[in-house]
């Protein structure tokens, strides 16, 4: 037991997700900024540890599909949480997108999300090579940012406690301000959060934070162990958003601790209302259809297989595709087979899909590896970095012959970008931050870039009809 759970009994902070993470696990990401602000005033009063609001997917969906520009979306957020630190996912070389950058962009997209009003930059891996971590960790301290740094949850062979309390010194070393374990399938079970928190809480002196999802139904429990355990922190979502793919409700989360040395203080008045706020948004996303009543219910096969939520429908959806439904359980079985022959990796974004996609088609084609996702290859060649196991050797040579795979950090090998991304997009620039919007997104950053023209073309119309005495209908 460690010393934490005997003298530091504190009051558990909590991060508020339903902002970002809640919405992106149960209605893909596609709540607006317009649907947001007017509870900002309320959600500030609540004395959260900080809103997560920013960063994962909702800066492709702003663009994308909401037509929004996500830049302005953190500044509105910045204006109105006069109190509360504003947090924000980010996937470490990758940023927010799915390619490594090189680390000028790095740089300049912490820069400028300090700037825009973040207060706390939590940076993850998906393989938790560090070395694609660092150069994050490095500008937000520079930028007086709060680095913490996320470890992908997951379970193998090679997951020991001691792998994890080994990787929690050396972020300790690399200048983190805090340590994060980010269950993102829900594998982490309520015993194993005391042993691993108690752990990790004798092997380090940053403050430990906790994010699960609740698709395996274990959660709540997990929580209770884990403050119990001595951790700093918890994620949850207010309860309109909450459960299923989602995390621990917040209300549900605070009557536990309730009376007890892990009080939050929160008051649940002042929740009720807050909850009373998005209900009618979530009833409007179950009767769109927006909402699967599916991504609501407890899915224990997490627990089998290791696949996140996320990830099951994204299998079901090309097996439908592909006529092939009755594969499903097939392709379950297979999906652990292509993690261990990739170094038993962990199953996060983008590690997740791409061990899915490549599953699929080693049950579709009838022999495994016949036909190989170009990700799958890039994995193999070492460009996503170092994974915990060695790869299978039969399996890279099948797939990239005598490619010679990368050794070192893969960014060392990218030379820096951010001039030439300035050239390409300078006819669409309006501020310095949609550099950055462009080389995450270039397609869909033109499209939205193009779109804002049109926009402001009908304002300014709109205007001058106004001042001409001629009013629009």
């Amino acid at each position: 037991m460690s010393e934490n759970q005997n003298n530091e009994k504190k009051p558990i902070r909590i991060t508020e997700t339903i902002l970002r993470d809640a919405h992106q696990s149960l209605i893909a990401t596609r709540m607006t900024t317009e649907q947001m602000l007017p509870i900002v005033d309320k959600m500030d009063q609540v004395g959260y540890h900080s809103v997560e609001c920013w960063g994962g997917a909702t800066f492709d969906a702003s663009l994308r599909f909401l037509k929004e520009d996500p830049w302005d979306r953190l500044r509105k957020f910045r204006d109105g949480f006069k109190k509360t630190k504003l947090q924000m996912l980010f996937r470490g070389q990758n940023i927010l997108g799915y390619r490594p950058y090189a680390d000028d962009v790095v740089e300049y997209f912490v820069q400028k999300s300090v700037a825009n009003g973040i207060d706390i930059i939590r940076i993850f891996d998906c393989l938790n090579d560090l070395r694609n971590l660092q150069t994050a960790v490095t500008a937000a301290n520079k930028e007086k940012g709060h680095a913490q740094v996320a470890l992908s949850y997951t379970l193998g062979d090679a997951y020991t406690i001691e792998y994890w309390t080994d990787i929690a010194k050396r972020i300790e070393d690399m200048g983190a301000n805090s340590i994060c374990i980010k269950d993102m399938a829900g594998l982490l079970l309520p015993y194993q959060a005391t042993e691993l928190i108690g752990a990790l809480k004798d092997a380090v002196t940053l403050p430990i934070q906790l994010h699960t999802h609740y698709t395996s139904g274990v959660a709540s429990m997990t929580y209770l162990k884990a403050v119990e355990a001595g951790v700093d922190v918890i994620d949850t979502a207010m309860s309109p958003f909450a459960l299923g793919t989602s995390q621990p409700a917040t209300e549900v989360m605070v009557e536990t601790f309730k009376g007890t040395p892990y009080d939050t203080g929160f008051d649940q008045n002042l929740l009720a209302e807050i909850a009373d706020y998005f209900r009618p948004i979530r009833d409007d996303a179950l009767e769109s259809g927006l909402l699967n009543p599916k991504n609501l219910g407890v899915n224990i096969k997490t627990l089998l297989y290791q696949v996140p939520g996320g990830m099951l429908s994204n299998l079901t959806s090309q097996l439908k595709e592909q006529h092939a439904e009755d594969k499903y359980y097939e392709v379950l079985e297979e999906v652990p087979r292509v993690r261990q022959d990739l170094g038993e990796c962990p199953l996060v974004t983008p590690s997740s899909q791409i061990v899915g996609t490549q599953a699929v088609f080693n049950v579709l084609t009838g022999e495994r590896y016949k036909m190989v996702t170009k990700e799958t290859k890039d994995v193999l060649s070492g460009k996503y970095g170092q994974t915990v196991k060695p790869f299978n050797p039969e399996v890279q040579k099948k797939c990239i012959g005598d490619t010679k795979p990368v050794t070192c950090r893969y960014a060392d090998l990218i030379p820096a970008e951010l001039e030439t991304l300035e050239k390409e997009m300078e006819i669409y620039k309006e501020q310095d931050e949609d550099v950055l919007t462009y080389a995450l997104f270039p397609q869909v950053a033109k499209e939205f870039f193009q779109y804002r023209e049109a926009q402001k073309k009908k304002v300014d119309a709109s205007v001058a009809d106004t001042e001409n005495g001629a009013y629009p209908v």
